[in-house]
């Protein structure tokens, strides 16, 4: 049954944990949702794990149609959001809409996410009022990892949770059905969820938020390039293709695969013809 925003709704009152996985291509999509994932996050975190740039700076629009147009035609039951990526609606609210338009019509998204608080909270609005479903991004948000000095927990002091707080309260304020809090202290994390009327979200934010969400490739151990502390690896997936594909070069060499059951056949006085 297809999740939509009163799901999460639902489950905030209900007190039930949502999950969120990342995925970025149909095949990938297709599992997750079988698995009965309530959530699949096209992040601009391909960037990193299916493009290979250093951040995620370099994402494009036409990426993330691109990417959430597959994951849509493999996910039929999982609510599907799409990142906004970097300079798609910071510039002005009208390109906020029209992107978030766009990730709609043909990323096929269920709804956008973008990153910051009270400074794009006239975005948001103008984005919900647009009849367009908001997660909105807090704490460490990677688009700034620049103006950040790197990939640091958000949040520490007085003056940055009370921010952290005022923030929450304000992208909710404005029309935000949910809130992904990402590398926030896991007590401060706690609070704002039983501040919010809105989900949260968890990515390196302890247990008390009202879900998590995780990169795919990160917990299945297939990108080795960093690993953050919040990962947990639920499957060695990287070591088990890595040694499916020595395998299959072994053979391949060694001229056991294919084998006859892999193969086609054919009369043979056909072939006898031929000569």
């Amino acid at each position: 049954m297809k999740k939509t925003v009163s799901t999460f709704q639902d489950a905030k009152k209900n007190g039930e944990k949502v999950t969120m996985l990342t995925a970025y291509d149909y095949s990938t999509a297709k599992l997750i949702d079988e698995a009965g994932i309530d959530s699949i996050l096209v992040g601009d975190s391909l960037g990193n794990v299916i493009l290979g740039y250093e951040d995620t700076i370099s994402v494009t629009m036409e990426d993330m149609i691109h990417h959430g147009a597959a994951v849509a035609r493999g996910a039929k039951n999982a609510l599907i959001v799409i990142d906004m990526p970097f300079m798609s609606y910071q510039a002005s609210v009208y390109d906020a809409v029209v992107n978030a338009g766009r990730l709609m019509k043909e990323g096929r998204a269920n709804a956008v996410k973008l990153e910051g608080g009270a400074g794009v909270c006239p975005q948001i609005k103008a984005i919900t009022d647009s009849g367009i479903p908001v997660v909105a991004h807090l704490g460490l948000t990677p688009q700034s990892v620049n103006a950040f000095g790197g990939y640091k927990v958000q949040g520490k002091s007085g003056e940055a949770a009370a921010k952290l707080l005022e923030d929450a309260l304000a992208v909710q304020e404005a029309g935000a059905f949910a809130v992904v809090l990402e590398c926030v202290p896991a007590k401060l994390a706690t609070l704002i969820t039983e501040k919010l009327d809105i989900i949260t979200i968890g990515i390196g934010a302890g247990n008390g938020c009202d879900g998590q969400v995780l990169v795919y490739q990160d917990m299945l151990g297939m990108f080795t390039d960093y690993v953050p502390k919040f990962v947990k690896q639920f499957a060695q997936a990287g070591d088990l293709m890595r040694q499916a594909f020595t395998d299959y070069k072994k053979e391949v060499m060694a001229g056991t695969f294919p084998e006859e059951k892999h193969s086609y056949k054919i009369e043979d006085e056909v072939i006898d013809k031929l000569y």
